[in-house]
């Protein structure tokens, strides 16, 4: 049998099965925008007080990015792990949330960017959902970068609604499980919009991904770095960029044969 139809429509080439061309600007950026609240107790305030300032650092961010030809930008708002913090800081960030998208998405219209949200947003309240709705429909039609926000969003559950809108859009596959392949599995992941991140940068000191994008990270540089995130800037992210920058990228290759 022939190779999946998925294969021949998938807009976005894999770091295991092809090489991507060599970028001195990451075309992706993926960010876990940690450190919030230790910023706000360091400074004797309310964590919360440390959320609100986070928002002022994504504004920054999405700017500086766009400034400097990132194609993709993609923030890690709220994880499907982040119910179990305490209902009154999860009340916070959904406010937050609303007031976000209340606000900044006229700005991202004008200045030609796309919002796109990740995740499983069945568990938000209605208004929440339907701002989500109206942000991504009246920015569908910008290109100069697009914004997704991973938004109660995990790895895991990534890969496994993507495994049931394969087997839903292609019962015959749970008969014959060898026609998966890795193609026709990634069509339907959340973040099949976006192509893989060049460079992922975690704030705030801590090393881990913490279940985002587990698929996607397969040949990700990593970037860790102690800043809290209210703290991030333009300048930290250059720092990141520097960094990427000095990395051999080999995806499997040996050195030689990146100089060849």
């Amino acid at each position: 049998m022939g190779r999946p139809f998925s294969r021949l429509m998938r807009p976005f080439a894999s770091s295991t099965e092809s090489v991507p061309a060599a970028r001195d600007v990451p075309r992706h950026v993926a960010i876990i925008m940690d450190g919030n609240g230790r910023w706000a107790t360091s400074r004797m305030l309310p964590r919360v007080a440390g959320h609100a300032k986070g928002v002022e650092a994504v504004r920054a961010t999405v700017e500086a990015c766009a400034r400097r030809g990132i194609e993709y930008l993609t923030l890690f708002a709220f994880s499907s792990e982040n119910w179990r913090r305490p209902p009154d800081e999860v009340s916070v960030l959904m406010r937050l949330f609303i007031s976000a998208l209340e606000r900044e998405v006229a700005l991202l219209k004008t200045s030609g960017i796309r919002l796109r949200i990740a995740g499983d947003l069945q568990r938000f309240e209605p208004r929440l959902r339907d701002l989500i709705s109206e942000a991504e429909r009246s920015t569908s039609h910008n290109r100069r970068m697009t914004l997704t926000v991973a938004a109660n969003y995990g790895g895991r559950w990534d890969i496994v609604q993507a495994m049931h809108k394969l087997l839903a859009a292609r019962p015959e596959l749970a008969n014959d499980p060898s026609l998966i392949d890795e193609a026709s599995l990634a069509e339907h992941l959340a973040m099949s919009h976006t192509p893989e991140p060049d460079l992922f940068i975690r704030t705030g000191g801590e090393q881990r991904i913490s279940n985002f994008l587990l698929w996607q990270l397969a040949y990700t540089e990593l970037y860790f770095t102690e800043t809290y995130w209210p703290d991030f800037g333009a300048a930290a992210l250059d720092e990141a960029i520097r960094s990427y920058q000095l990395r051999e990228r080999r995806f499997g290759r040996t050195g030689a044969q990146v100089e060849a």
